[in-house]
């Protein structure tokens, strides 16, 4: 039986603090006298009216949560919330609700596609409410991944169980505990982030804004240029810290805890995401050099900073990457799916799978080649039983399944293959551009139907809940008692 009221509670508390943190684009407006005042201080008293009566409703003496409730409020509320943030985008940018929801849903998921075009001379409120938007979005989704996500055992994560994934009473404080940390690492490194653009260059604002969606792999900037506006030395600042948004959060912690580098060094994740960044990287790098006649430092940089752009799922724009040829074409299409580790801001399959599925092949060679030996499937020291290989190959299936699925109700509705294929990736991946003269990196969205854009939201939010968390919801045996 799905408790509805202790539901209803939990969605009342998350649209009073997305109401908070309307304040403060209000503020902004006021204080500079730009556009946006009255239209936030509206959007506030909504949010805030609307969040007192779930709270209302839905206070009761016993608040207990079963995993479908927890299936149930994961969906509901990026669901509910983006309706409620996407507000401010239909009273200041004066766009239509389904406009407002996209550019919303794409901000909240951190996935960084847009239909905003003259993003130079918008309001400051508007577009310090996308990059809010996005950093809101990553912190929500790392404290998801590490305490929710493993107790439901969506997609293989009970790999990744702690004690902060254990929803007992006994462990609260364990939960609490380990989720403040995670926001001191996630402020910490935005605020470095920060101070990073500072010295680059950037005014206040956009280092700020950048920093913002810069940690949370969302990739909003304040300039349709996106990162070509800015510096080189700004292309290094964003590089390392995409990178660092694209790593487990839980292990930055228990690095700074045991005060040891090498927590980070020595995980399986880590390892695998850091070789495929650098190795894509130097590839592209070199094709760039000999073929398109780049300066090797020149090649390294923009190279590196497409590569990391696109495995963490971020989205920057710095260059048109689909025009340096087929090479490059083929690996920013693997590397769009691939995503970053387990536990981070990053989006897409995540390398964690691959790992496991490496391994599994692996075990199945050895097993052909001595068919009565026993052999142990481990990954980062832990066993992998076959609830989580199971686990891993469902999320598999339903992940490219769904990216099908997108991709022809796009097709249905006239758009061209390459727009319906990459847009359905870039979707679910969470990562932002597609690829060809439309959504592509220097395209947006706002050309497609209304109902391409409802599509790709729910792709979008399929693809940052895991996939099973949402299509669980949509079975008659969940609604049953």
């Amino acid at each position: 039986m799905v408790n509805f009221r202790p539901i209803l509670f939990v969605i009342g508390l998350v649209l009073s603090k997305i109401a908070l943190f309307m304040y403060v684009p209000t503020l902004v407006a006021f204080a500079t006298g730009t556009e946006g005042f009255i239209d936030f201080a509206t959007a506030v008293l909504i949010t805030h009216v609307v969040a007192f009566l779930c709270l209302t409703f839905g206070r009761t003496s016993e608040f207990k949560l079963g995993v479908r409730d927890m299936f149930l409020i994961t969906t509901l509320v990026w669901t509910i919330a983006s309706a409620f943030a996407a507000l401010p985008f239909v009273f200041i940018n004066h766009i239509s609700f389904t406009d407002a929801y996209f550019e919303t849903m794409s901000g909240i998921t951190t996935t960084g596609s847009t239909v905003l075009s003259g993003l130079d001379d918008m309001a400051p409120s508007i577009l310090l409410w996308r990059s809010t938007l996005q950093w809101l979005g990553g912190i929500g989704f790392i404290v998801m991944g590490v305490a929710i996500l493993p107790m439901l055992n969506v997609g293989g994560m009970r790999l990744f169980q702690t004690e902060s994934s254990d929803w007992s009473d006994k462990s609260s404080p364990r939960t609490k505990s380990v989720a403040k940390n995670i926001v001191n690492v996630y402020l910490s490194l935005t605020g470095l982030c920060f101070l990073g653009y500072l010295l680059t260059g950037m005014n206040t604002f956009d280092a700020i804004n950048h920093a913002f969606t810069t940690l949370s792999t969302g990739g909003y900037s304040t300039s349709d240029g996106s990162m070509n506006h800015f510096s080189n030395s700004a292309h290094w600042v964003a590089i390392v810290f995409m990178f660092a948004g694209g790593l487990p959060f839980l292990l930055f912690v228990q690095a700074l805890r045991k005060r040891e580098a090498r927590t980070l060094l020595s995980d399986a994740q880590v390892r695998g995401f850091t070789l495929l960044v650098l190795a894509a990287g130097l590839a592209v790098a070199l094709w760039l050099t000999w073929q398109l006649d780049y300066r090797f430092i020149d090649a390294f940089r923009v190279s590196l900073f497409n590569i990391i752009s696109v495995v963490t799922t971020t989205g920057f724009g710095l260059d048109d990457f689909t025009a340096w040829g087929p090479f490059p074409t083929i690996v920013f299409a693997f590397i769009m799916l691939v995503g970053g580790c387990s536990g981070s801001t990053a989006g897409g399959i995540k390398i964690f799978r691959f790992q496991v599925a490496f391994a599994l092949l692996r075990k199945q060679m050895m097993q052909l080649i001595h068919p009565s030996g026993v052999f142990i499937q481990r990954y980062n020291g832990r066993p992998v039983t076959d609830g989580i290989v199971r686990s891993v190959v469902a999320f598999a299936l339903t992940f490219v399944l769904t990216i099908v699925v997108v991709a022809a109700v796009l097709g249905m509705q006239g758009l061209d293959a390459v727009t319906s294929i990459t847009g359905a990736v870039t979707a679910v991946a969470n990562v932002g551009p597609g690829m060809g003269n439309v959504i592509g990196p220097t395209g947006n969205f706002a050309t497609l139907p209304d109902l391409a854009k409802w599509t790709l939201s729910f792709g979008m939010l399929m693809g940052r809940l895991e996939i099973l968390t949402v299509l669980v919801v949509f079975f008659p045996a969940f609604w049953r008692n």
